[in-house]
């Protein structure tokens, strides 16, 4: 699949919209469809509005909305929207029966060569390829809200999926700016099983009475949050030190242990004594050299990175950090 000369947009909500906005932008024209003519038409004209806002706030090109207005038109059904394009998005509600609905209507009038991509949250990319007649040109592509401004993309495959399907969807991402990663099918998939984790065990701190939801925040945006712009988990855990990992999840296994136990990998590690940069090796580290060098950036970015957060805070007046215990 070359650059798509149109590309359908088959739910025109918020990520829909979004989406669009991004390849349009990108110099692509995009088709929106949604339940009725109409509703489209709104969104189509919805999504200048808000493109409109964006280049008024300087966060997309001066003209890039009038050029949104020449790439942008909507559909007067789903078989309209999809019959001449290259590459189909379908962003409808997160239902796996309205999904699949959708999808076996999207299919019956693409052109063979065409590629299809789900834009679902959680919903097995298998399940959903199970209603279609050729799923090898068919995959999970998770964007993130907000779709214009978050770079990464989960790209999931089916059993089926081809492997040049998956490369071309991959390439298109990539050329509209976005930074793709290839996952398998799996439950909430990566992000989205990461962070219901967190949110899961931000509910439970809130509901024991150990901290305040506005303080919970406070301390994740201004810990381990503030470093997750720069370094995965696990870049993070060997620059800490994987010993000083393990010798803190005894202690949460000790206080916790339904939610938590060692992983293994983390006890082989540490057990084969490579405690991560100290050691020169690690999950991701591999030489002292590297992680001097991861060092020296994690200090660079977070000095940058506080900046930037002080930028948009200047102007706040600071909140007083609520007392630990339940907001009632």
């Amino acid at each position: 699949m070359a650059w798509p000369e149109e590309i359908a947009i088959v739910g025109a909500g918020y990520m829909g919209r979004g989406i669009a906005e991004v390849f349009a932008l990108h110099g692509a024209h995009c088709v929106l469809a949604d339940l009725t003519a109409e509703r489209a038409a709104s969104a189509a004209e919805l999504l200048l509005g808000e493109a409109a806002r964006h280049e008024h706030d300087g966060l997309t090109p001066d003209g890039s909305s009038a050029e949104l207005r020449s790439r942008i038109r909507s559909a007067h059904s789903i078989e309209d929207a999809v019959g001449g394009a290259d590459y189909v998005v379908e962003a409808v509600f997160e239902n796996r029966a309205t999904k699949t609905d959708v999808l076996r209507r999207i299919e019956g009038s693409l052109s063979r060569d065409a590629v299809i991509s789900s834009n679902t949250s959680a919903i097995s990319i298998r399940t959903l390829s199970e209603g279609l007649d050729n799923p090898a040109r068919f995959l999970g592509a998770h964007w993130f809200n907000p779709p214009q401004f978050v770079p990464g993309v989960e790209l999931i495959p089916c059993p089926q999926t081809a492997a040049g399907v998956l490369d071309a969807v991959e390439a298109l991402l990539t050329r509209a700016g976005k930074t793709p990663a290839r996952v398998a099918d799996s439950p909430g998939f990566v992000g989205n099983r990461l962070q219901y984790a967190l949110f899961q065990e931000a509910a439970a701190v809130v509901e024991e009475g150990i901290a305040s939801a506005e303080s919970v925040d406070q301390i994740v945006r201004s810990t381990f949050g503030f470093r997750l712009p720069i370094f995965g988990p696990f870049a993070i855990a060997d620059m800490a030190g994987l010993d000083v990992y393990g010798g803190a999840y005894q202690v949460l296994v000790e206080g916790f242990p339904d939610r938590f136990a060692v992983p293994a990998a983390l006890r082989e590690l540490v057990e084969s004594g490579s405690y991560g940069a100290k050691t020169g090796s690690g999950f991701v580290i591999r030489s002292e050299a590297q992680a001097a060098a991861m060092a020296a950036r994690r200090d660079r970015a977070y000095v940058a990175l506080g900046r930037v957060v002080d930028e948009f805070e200047r102007d706040e007046a600071p909140a007083n950090p609520a007392a630990p215990g339940r907001d009632r």
